[in-house]
């Protein structure tokens, strides 16, 4: 409801109410010979319908949205009004008269109405469900049709202005409600106020127009009955429906509709039809509209067809296709594998599974968007290595895969192709991958066997190249340990205890590989710092600490040169921030910080207070602990140090055990 125009919605449907109330009392209560007949059959049954006139053009007025269809809305009450007010005032001899002219435009106008509000309402219906609304409005119109049309055929008699004019009636009618049903079918039969009360009106107009010609041409029409009643209620209900709230906001609903149920009522209706003409004969209007509402819902089923056809294409597609590459994914692999080796002769394949070596720093660095648009052009370029008969696959995460054919000789140069594909350069970041191959059907004859050995050699080339990881980290320990003998101990210490503590909090194993490396670099940066600082026995001046803190970010710069320790750099820069912000050198706090930077602040603060120092022997461990807990939230992550804690005190009492 429009909250400015609250006030003029209660006060006209009061107004609406009362006034029909009155009415309808008088008509069904009053006797006959009623003085007062002329006062409500002409006076209140007028105003009554200037009222619904005066409803609707005030939303027309006050309401911009949906102008086009409140006018023509509008417009068909007013001519209904028109009509109504021409026979009370000169009550015509001659039918049909002026009075009908309004009458009839009623129920086009009306129909304009309602089509412009659905236009306006609807616009993201699917055109299935627009061919189940013609359906059902068709279906309601051969009913209409077979009833009320065949009604007036049989009791109308005189020249053919008045047939014509008596046809015109049910026919509108049967307009109105064909788009009501039209209507009600898009929305499961739930439509909602607006549409109810619209419904509701064409439907009251519906019944008084059957039951007038019915009693006219019988000649028991008599004015002051139930009849009457009808025609204001339907134009007070069509008026009201303007102000009626909506909770939709701009849309029918139209989920949840059964797929077809609309669809099989109607032919079901139409079926009906037919077999009653087959006993009793009906007009030629209601046998061609049911047997064009039977040819819809054969249209309708042969869409639905087409539609679960291309579902169950795209469903099979979507479930053996990787949604950020476009590759086939593991199940697209499995069954291309299946496939090649269930044939009697299998043509010499190879199998090829990638791991990217370097992703996860790039991911760390530049953010998961900019990791998954790489892993998208890595997966187009290596599309493009095997002819259209082989194909590429994505495993998940930055894992790849490739099968192609190959000729004696081809396989090298394939793989070279496959790992250039699969490599990029940038400014701080390098990616490469580690491969496993395996020759088909020569070295596996099924695709387990064949996947597993993949595996297997893939792996094996990884931990081949962590050697040159292993021999940059020895070179850099050696030199800490040139500088600061005793540095070696400690930060092996940091790095068991950080391994133990990564491991509670359920890290991978290649997570846990990495924060074993960042335990043990953690302070490389210190090589930067001059001797007469590291080594200085009274308390450090500002510009000495600011030396310090400069050496998380030297080591990061160290660390970056080397393109085999890049993915631990940003956890070594942040090592020494802290969880309340206090911290250098950037004043990351919470979980900015790296998990690793976390867990290697809380076990080098450990390791630090139990460790024996120049300046002050090592506290206990009980004591050291106690320390961490206070300060759990300001300085340390609280869950590691609950996970430090629990694991330093297992490890007390297992030893204490033994």
């Amino acid at each position: 409801m429009d909250m400015p125009h609250r006030g003029w919605i209660y006060f006209t449907r009061v107004a609406a109410t009362v006034g029909l109330t009155a009415f309808a009392i008088f008509t069904l209560a009053a006797p006959d010979d009623s003085r007062f007949f002329e006062f409500f059959n002409v006076w209140v049954y007028n105003g009554l319908l200037v009222l619904a006139c005066v409803i609707a053009g005030s939303h027309v007025y006050l309401v911009k949205r949906e102008r086009p269809a409140w006018i023509a809305i509008t417009l068909a009450l007013v001519y209904w009004t028109f009509g109504g007010i021409w026979y009370a005032t000169f009550t015509p001899d001659t039918y049909p008269s002026i009075a009908d002219a309004g009458f009839i435009g009623f129920y086009l106008l009306l129909y304009v109405g309602i089509v412009l509000l659905l236009r306006e309402r609807a616009r993201s219906i699917a055109g299935t469900l627009w061919l189940d609304g013609l359906t059902a409005s068709l279906a309601a119109a051969a009913v209409g049709a077979a009833v009320l049309v065949e009604l007036v055929l049989e009791s109308t008699e005189g020249p053919l202005s008045a047939v014509v004019t008596n046809l015109a009636y049910p026919l509108g009618d049967v307009l109105l409600l064909s788009a009501v049903f039209g209507v009600f079918s898009l929305t499961a039969w739930r439509p909602g106020h607006r549409w109810l009360l619209l419904g509701l009106g064409a439907l009251a107009t519906a019944t008084a127009d059957s039951a007038y010609l019915f009693q006219s041409a019988n000649g028991t029409y008599v004015e002051g009955t139930w009849i009457d009643i009808c025609w204001p209620l339907s134009m007070l209900l069509v008026a009201s429906a303007a102000w009626a709230e909506d909770r939709s906001r701009g849309g029918l609903e139209v989920e949840g509709r059964p797929l077809l149920a609309v669809p099989t009522l109607c032919a079901l209706t139409a079926t009906g039809i037919l077999v009653y003409d087959h006993f009793y004969k009906i007009n030629l209007l209601a046998l061609l509209l049911a047997t064009i509402v039977l040819l819809l819902v054969i249209v309708r089923l042969a869409l639905t067809f087409r539609e679960n056809r291309n579902l169950f294409v795209l469903t099979r597609h979507e479930a053996t296709t990787d949604a950020l590459t476009g590759l086939g994914n593991r199940r697209k692999l499995l069954l291309d594998l299946e496939r090649r080796l269930a044939v009697e002769k299998v043509d010499p394949t190879l199998l090829m599974i990638f791991d990217l070596d370097g992703f996860k720093g790039y991911n760390d660095t530049f953010g998961h968007p900019a990791g998954d648009a790489l892993l998208a052009r890595l997966g187009e370029k290596l599309a493009a290595v095997p002819e259209s008969q082989d194909a590429a696959y994505r495993l998940g995460g930055d894992e790849f895969c490739l099968i192609v054919s190959v000729s004696e000789g081809e396989a090298e140069q394939l793989i070279d192709r496959a790992c250039e594909a699969l490599t990029e350069y940038g400014e701080g970041f390098q990616i490469e991958s580690s491969f496993g191959a395996v020759m088909l059907p020569d070295e596996a004859t099924d695709s387990t066997h064949a996947l597993q050995a993949a595996d297997e050699r893939l792996y094996a080339q990884k931990h081949s190249r962590r050697g040159g990881i292993e021999r940059t980290m020895a070179a850099l320990l050696e030199a800490l340990a040139q500088r600061e003998p005793e540095l070696q101990a400690h930060l092996e210490g940091v790095g068991s205890l950080a391994v133990e503590t990564g491991r509670t909090l359920g890290l991978r194993r290649d997570e846990l590989d990495e924060l074993a490396r960042v335990a043990q670099l953690h302070d490389v940066g210190m090589l930067a710092v001059p001797d007469e600082i590291l080594r200085k026995e009274g308390p450090l001046d500002e510009r000495e600490w600011a030396f310090i803190r400069q050496h998380t970010i030297v080591g990061e710069r160290i660390l970056r040169a080397s393109p085999a320790l890049r993915s631990v750099a940003d956890a070594v820069r942040s090592s020494h921030e802290e969880w309340d912000g206090s911290g250098y050198p950037d004043g990351l706090s919470g979980d900015d910080i790296p998990l690793a930077a976390r867990i290697i602040a809380a076990c080098n603060a450990y390791v630090a207070m139990t460790s024996k120092r120049p300046y002050r022997e090592a506290l206990p461990p009980a004591e050291a602990l106690n320390e961490l807990m206070r300060l759990a939230g300001t300085q340390f992550d609280p869950t590691v140090v609950r996970v430090l804690v629990a694991q330093v005190r297992d490890s007390q009492e297992a030893e204490r055990a033994a």
